[in-house]
């Protein structure tokens, strides 16, 4: 297991969601913590959070994880503000709706630099450090996408179902090594972030009703909040749990897939209209 209190950890995407719920409950159980994001005066603000909350140190750093200068660079940074650090979660992601015929190759590149790309750079930046610590931690974001693929997301369920396939392979050579670095893969299913109200649409979507449905058909399954999210990626950390579902929807579907691996879309499909016709009255 790798102990929270006492550490320090790396964190992308922590200015919103489950990346500032992540911030907010390491630092309640003193973890330093060195978080990443675009958006700085979000992470201000988290760090702002903290410092009423809590004792943990604490440093920001602007980081667009879909560039690589950007990740080796908040690495370097990162270590040497907080030189013990041993946990990185890799938890920046974006969405982007439309159908396969609807979203252009720009609009795909986007998507993968950032949701598996980013992924793939931070592991390869921290990896070197955590290896030389006594007990370390890699956490990485896929999704209940990265185990079942719904139509309209194909450029999201290819990165997400990618970074499962590197996080499973990692994970397995870091065993075979007999390497301190435990690896956990997550697959969260509906988390009530604002991931689908701030994606992308395809280049060639001009149907603005599309994005509003989509969005509404997300809020119908996203029950989970995002500290229920934290808490369940901390418990993962602490039992070194390799995979980490995170939700009932999440465990039904990966259910679901196994006992129908051709075929399960199907029920899920209908059990999403139950809930939208139920959520909007």
């Amino acid at each position: 297991m790798t102990a929270i209190r006492g550490a320090a950890a790396a964190v992308t995407g922590a200015a919103s969601g489950i990346g500032r719920a992540l911030a907010l409950e390491l630092a309640a159980r003193g973890c330093e913590l060195a978080l990443a994001d675009r958006d700085e005066a979000g992470l201000q603000e988290v760090a702002g959070g903290i410092a009423r909350r809590a004792s943990a140190k604490v440093t920001t750093h602007r980081v667009d994880v879909g560039e690589p200068a950007q990740i080796a660079e908040f690495a370097q940074a990162a270590t040497a503000a907080h030189p013990g650090l041993n946990i990185l979660i890799n938890n920046a992601g974006v969405a982007l709706m439309g159908q396969f015929g609807e979203i252009a190759q720009a609009d795909m590149d986007w998507l993968m630099n950032i949701n598996f790309w980013g992924v793939v750079h931070g592991v390869r930046a921290f990896l070197p450090h955590l290896a030389r610590q006594r007990e370390a931690h890699i956490v990485n974001l896929s999704s209940i996408f990265g185990i079942i693929a719904p139509p309209g997301q194909t450029a999201y369920a290819a990165a997400k179902f990618a970074v499962r396939g590197f996080s499973e392979s990692l994970r397995h050579e870091l065993q075979a090594a007999n390497s301190p670095v435990r690896l956990s893969v997550v697959h969260p299913g509906g988390i009530a972030t604002n991931i689908a109200r701030n994606s992308r649409m395809g280049a060639r979507i001009a149907d603005n009703a599309r994005r509003a449905e989509a969005i509404e058909r997300f809020e119908a399954m996203a029950k989970t909040t995002p500290q229920a999210a934290a808490l369940r990626i901390i418990a993962g950390i602490e039992n070194n749990a390799p995979r980490i579902l995170i939700g009932n929807d999440a465990r039904i579907m990966d259910l679901l897939q196994r006992l129908r691996p051709s075929s399960y879309w199907a029920p899920i499909a209908r059990r999403i209209e139950q809930l939208t016709k139920k959520g909007g009255g």
